[in-house]
């Protein structure tokens, strides 16, 4: 069978698809990303032999260093950041001989002439044969520049005209600003590049979890047959951290919660939930059903946007017992900065499927736990038996938990042993750790293995990217035209503004306790 019906979720190895020699070259690769995630990735895929033996990798960044120094600082990230520490002394040995660093600013021409110099350099060293993966882990303005600057000087190729190597971008999210900057970037890039060459990561869809969202629908009849609305009463996408926004600060005044997470990261949960079995699972079939359902998301007029959409910004307050600061006294915020850092809203898929079912979603920076989850609520049952004039029966909660502790619980109700008709919920519970014995990959771990094989499962398409911003945009321009007047409105270390309490309180329902 061809490559392209193959399952992309299944687990590949070396053993059963061939992995092409490559270098990776990342920019801004003295950021934090590179150290926290980056690096740990490609060690452990080194580690579990699911790197091609012919292989390199590059930091291109503008601080001053040595290869030496480079990779000793990647080894200390290693050791503090990776789910498994570089213990064998011989593993390590090797890998940091396939470690480099180039220095240059990312304008200056003479610096992409050398890293052509090296990578021809690498490839006769280590056979990798002139195929590159460019990972740009730097601020999204920068996108273009190096994009033309590697076109320029031949380091990525046209796939008209070269066949026998191939080149790939990978690009940190935000696509885009709003819908209009989204098209405008994507035109930009398509000066450089092919759409099969872009690579639009987003780290969410290399969590296990998330991977499993398509096996746990479409291979068990019991839960697809009653993923509808005639059964489900309403959905729950909780994305939550604990963390405030640390150094980003200039970062985060240009983006906020709604363009870091929501229009990528929980709009990508809610077309997993929601999209309708593909016609195969090849990477463009999955990825179509996906654009199906935020193509159908109803997009909200004035009065929708002041009832339906809730923004937030923490104030000072306790994490862990610990007193921490709002986010107005973050360094590089304005002290009266309108940037949202907690989103709540209430969005409906306009479609056979979901005609009529809320899908709340709810997020946001310095809340009481780190923790990703989606819950279904089922509708309850005709109230003619087991009626209790004291208490209601819980409604049936499907939980897939996205992180921590990867897993899935399902809460039904059942009696109490004993002469009385009591009715109690208890969960059926799974949890990947403890079940496969194993610590789940990394999200990074997957999707940069992806992108080396040609798999763009699950990596966003850009009509993906523009259906997002294209529901995200109006909420964007009504918050640009009305300020908000109660920022801070929560504080650190709580659930978020009473405001979304009372959003999902209007409906008769509550926000499920994580």
């Amino acid at each position: 069978m061809s490559d392209t019906f193959t399952n992309p979720l299944e687990e590949k190895g070396q053993a059963s698809r061939f992995i092409d020699p490559c270098v990776i070259v990342i920019f801004g690769a003295t950021g934090d990303l590179t150290s926290r995630k980056l690096f740990p990735a490609i060690y452990n895929l080194a580690r579990e032999g699911q790197l091609p033996s012919q292989f390199a990798c590059v930091g291109f960044a503008r601080r001053e260093k040595t290869n030496e120094q480079f990779r000793e600082e990647m080894h200390e990230a290693i050791n503090k950041f990776s789910r498994v520490k570089p213990t064998e002394e011989s593993l390590w040995k090797t890998f940091q001989e396939q470690i480099f660093y180039h220095v240059s600013d990312f304008h200056v021409d003479e610096g992409y002439q050398n890293l052509k110099t090296l990578l021809d350099d690498l490839d006769a060293r280590f056979g990798t044969k002139g195929n590159r993966i460019f990972y740009l882990s730097t601020q999204p303005s920068c996108f273009t520049l190096i994009c033309e600057k590697l076109h320029q000087f031949g380091l990525i190729y046209d796939t008209n005209k070269v066949q026998n190597k191939w080149s790939r971008v990978i690009i940190e999210k935000p696509f885009g600003r709003d819908l209009d900057s989204a098209h405008a970037l994507q035109k930009e890039l398509l000066q450089f590049l092919k759409e099969d060459q872009i690579y639009r990561i987003d780290h969410y869809l290399g969590k296990e979890t998330v991977q499993n969202l398509l096996v746990f629908r479409f291979a068990n009849s019991i839960f697809e047959s009653l993923w509808n609305n005639r059964y489900i009463d309403h959905v729950q996408i909780t994305v939550a951290e604990d963390i405030g926004i640390g150094t980003r600060g200039n970062f985060w005044e240009e983006a906020g919660w709604i363009r870091d997470i929501v229009q990528n990261h929980t709009m990508q949960l809610l077309s997993l939930v929601a999209m309708e079995p593909p016609v195969n699972l090849s990477a463009d079939a999955i990825r179509d059903e996906k654009v199906k359902v935020l193509q159908s998301l109803r997009c909200m007029n004035e009065e929708d946007l002041k009832t339906m959409v809730v923004r937030g910004q923490y104030g000072p307050g306790f994490i862990n017992g610990a007193s921490v600061i709002g986010y107005r006294q973050e360094n590089n915020v304005k002290p009266d900065s309108p940037i949202d850092t907690y989103v709540a809203a209430k969005v409906f898929i306009d479609n056979w499927r979901w005609h009529g079912v809320p899908f709340y979603i709810r997020g946001g920076k310095r809340l009481p736990k780190r923790a990703t989850e989606i819950a279904v609520t089922f509708k309850d049952p005709p109230a003619v038996l087991f009626q209790n004039p004291d208490r209601k029966n819980e409604p049936n909660v499907l939980a897939i938990r996205i992180q921590p502790d990867e897993g899935t619980s399902l809460k039904i109700n059942c009696k109490v042993p004993g002469t009385a008709s009591q009715i109690q919920p208890v969960k059926m519970d799974f949890r990947y750790g403890s079940y496969f014995g194993m610590a789940s990959p990394e999200a990074y771990e997957r999707l940069i293995y992806d992108c080396i094989l040609g798999d763009s499962t699950l990596f966003a398409r850009e009509d993906e990217v523009f259906n997002s911003w294209r529901f995200i945009t109006p909420i964007l321009q009504y918050w640009a035209a009305n300020k908000p007047t109660d920022f801070p409105n929560y504080p650190a270390g709580t659930w978020g503004p009473k405001a979304a309490d009372d959003l999902i309180a209007k409906d008769h329902r509550k926000w499920r306790l994580i």
